[in-house]
């Protein structure tokens, strides 16, 4: 079905056999991929997401930081959680797997680009028809978040995790975001036109998120904050 038949499809009138039959089925399977990955997940124990974009070539900078920052969560005892596809989320399951730790893939499939990679672990890939029940998965169980350069998706599964702490619909996990380079024209906008001039934020929400440039500070945030409250990883 192309774009325009899916606008066109949008506006046409249904009979109520129609969205009776469509809808009922719709829900028994988003009911199913939220069964499944409640399942498997609750199993898994503490663990990182890693955030970043499946367009990143293993030669670039940003896949190196990926990878090493899912080693250094991986000796804490730490598990890592993906997109499941390549590039940065293929760096963070391959920088886990070849350390010893828990790889987990939550891999969407799309008609272009996401293919799970090959550095999950057999039992912890799962696959996804909804955005929205993948990021209830992301959301749920992980303890921190760390974002590298990405697009819409990037920014869609860091600023969920941001809104969910701002409104208190989950605890104050660390977020931090890899590359000042990257993130710094945004996060000056926020500042600047959010809260400065339209005050739509309140100051503290800045406080919400640490914008890094290495693996190792992006890390430490996230076990300077654990340390503080005594907690650690239960495996």
């Amino acid at each position: 079905m192309t774009s325009e038949d899916k606008i066109r499809q949008a506006f046409e009138n249904k009979n109520w056999q129609e969205i009776k039959v469509t809808d009922s089925w719709q829900i028994f399977k988003i009911m199913a991929e939220f069964v499944d990955g409640f399942e498997k997940m609750a199993k898994i124990g503490p663990c990182v997401s890693i955030f970043g974009s499946a367009r990143t070539k293993n030669d670039n900078p940003y896949y190196t930081l990926s990878e090493t920052c899912a080693r250094l969560l991986t000796e804490r005892g730490y598990g890592v959680i993906s997109g499941g596809g390549p590039g940065i989320m293929e760096a963070a399951n391959k920088g886990a797997y070849e350390a010893g730790g828990k790889s987990v893939g939550l891999n969407i499939e799309l008609p272009f680009e996401q293919f799970h990679n090959k550095y999950i672990d057999r039992d912890k890939v799962m696959q996804f028809d909804y955005f929205f029940v993948r990021k209830v998965m992301f959301m749920k169980y992980s303890q921190g978040f760390i974002i590298l350069p990405g697009g819409f998706g990037t920014m869609d599964e860091s600023f969920e995790a941001i809104t969910l702490i701002q409104t208190g619909k989950i605890a104050r996990f660390p977020i931090v975001f890899v590359g000042t380079d990257y993130w710094g024209g945004l996060f000056k906008w926020i500042e600047d036109k959010m809260l400065n001039t339209e005050n739509n934020i309140k100051a503290d929400d800045l406080n919400l998120y640490r914008v890094v440039d290495t693996a190792e500070e992006a890390v430490e945030h996230i076990f300077r904050f654990y340390d503080k409250y005594v907690l650690k990883p239960n495996f």
